[in-house]
């Protein structure tokens, strides 16, 4: 990759490397209460979101705002507990650093975990879903504004956003494992509010299976950026209409919690056989 203009990049790639001698290819951004899988990271080291230049600290709770650096059965990772999102008026440009900054730092692979709604009574809160494409309703794009050639083409394909060859991984880890494990076509919701009764039919028509507020424009940027994106998100709960009680973020972290241990297993696997 060539190297970018924007001296932004330059300065945070420097500060994490002077914390580790790991060189991971491999980055992992965890969703709102799967915080668990960090744990497993040996030899890790834990980096503040403030502590980096340039970097938007998240402040959703649930999301711990740390990047952790260490290895998964001996595979060097990057790993971030939490994520920025638009409905904290996010930038595009701050939308965009995260992942143009990992790029910059040398990953090829992007594996991103997610809780969502389902909006599929099959797919029920507590389990885990493979994203095979999604639907971008977010009325933003994070690649508007000028193109930086150093990360990718002002133009570029969006055919496969989430990598075959890693999914037909998830997928044969998880049977390995005997891991339950879906696939569905994730919509991407801007947020903070949940979503009305009229939107998830909508949403359904178009041929989606689960919702959320965020992965979206990560998967954007990554694919813009030549990394390659597996994306596995975790029912916490069912969408508005759907569900027997009002929407909670609380509900949300509660069932996260319940998901996170599984979920890491699934991680680590498909990590180690990266």
């Amino acid at each position: 990759m060539m190297a970018s203009k924007d001296i932004r990049f330059d300065e945070a790639a420097a500060f994490i490397k002077s914390k580790t001698r790991l060189r991971p290819e491999i980055l992992v951004i965890l969703g709102s209460g799967l915080g668990g899988f960090a744990d497993s990271i040996d030899d890790r080291i834990d980096i503040s979101y403030q502590d980096i230049p340039h970097y938007r600290k998240s402040g959703v709770s649930g999301h711990n705002g740390m990047l952790s650096i260490g290895t998964i059965k001996g595979k060097p990772i990057y790993c971030l507990q939490g994520r920025n999102h638009y409905y904290e008026g996010c930038s595009n440009q701050e939308m965009r650093f995260p992942i143009q900054l990992f790029a910059h730092l040398g990953v090829k692979k992007l594996t991103l975990t997610n809780a969502c709604g389902s909006m599929v009574e099959s797919i029920e809160p507590g389990n885990m879903v493979l994203i095979s494409d999604h639907i971008n309703m977010m009325g933003k794009n994070p690649m508007e504004g000028d193109n930086d050639d150093a990360f990718g083409l002002r133009f570029f394909d969006m055919g496969e956003p989430y990598d075959q060859e890693l999914i037909d991984l998830a997928k044969k880890v998880a049977k390995e494992n005997n891991l339950k494990l879906h696939e569905g076509v994730y919509v991407g919701y801007l947020g903070p509010s949940y979503e009305t009764k009229a939107e998830i039919k909508a949403y359904r028509a178009m041929g989606g299976d689960i919702i959320g507020m965020s992965t979206v424009p990560e998967t954007i940027v990554a694919r813009h950026a030549g990394i390659r994106v597996l994306a596995i998100a975790s029912v916490t709960n069912m969408a508005t209409g759907i569900s027997r009680t009002r929407l909670s973020h609380t509900e949300v972290l509660e069932v996260g919690s319940q998901i996170s241990s599984k979920l890491g297993k699934l991680l680590s696997e498909i990590v180690e056989r990266m």
